[in-house]
């Protein structure tokens, strides 16, 4: 008899996660992955605090590690909607995907100056050319997938 943490539930009780769809599970997993992500850089910070002799880490050690607790819990909102949207799996996926190689490529960035130590502030005076493109694309991608699953809750709601 296999005893895993389902046997801790009351056999009549399904377990919540049997009534969640993939997309909805692999949503909640990467909410997870960016939260321990979220941790780690917080080490990082903290080894940078202790280092410095200001006390502080650099600007962009301080904005990953909160970015990433914010996508942290924003992948959560994402998982919500999934999980109360109309639109067929494929949409609610897509929309996740896209949201999510935004979240994780601007905490990459953030990860990257604050290793370099090269900026303290990514734009200004001027932004490259690369990096408004990203801004242009990352607002689209993230705020489209949103108002694309928030419209999906809105029409299951109204059937």
């Amino acid at each position: 008899m296999h005893l895993g943490i389902r046997a801790l539930a009351p056999s009549s009780t399904p377990a919540l996660i049997d009534h969640l769809d993939a997309t909805t599970i692999a949503t909640i997993v990467a909410a997870g992955l960016l939260l321990t992500w979220a941790m780690l850089l917080g080490v990082w910070k903290y080894r940078q605090i202790l280092t410095s002799p200001t006390g502080q880490a650099h600007v962009y050690v301080d904005i990953a590690h909160r970015a990433a607790l914010m996508y942290s819990f924003a992948t959560l909102v994402l998982a919500a909607l999934v999980a109360l949207s109309a639109w067929p799996t494929w949409i609610n996926a897509t929309c996740v995907v896209v949201a999510l190689f935004f979240f994780v490529g601007a905490i990459a960035s953030y990860v990257a100056h604050g290793a370099r130590r090269d900026t303290d502030n990514q734009l200004h005076p001027h932004p490259s050319a690369p990096v408004r493109g990203f801004m242009a694309a990352l607002i689209v991608g993230e705020v489209g997938s949103v108002l694309v699953l928030v419209a999906g809750v809105i029409v299951a709601w109204s059937r």
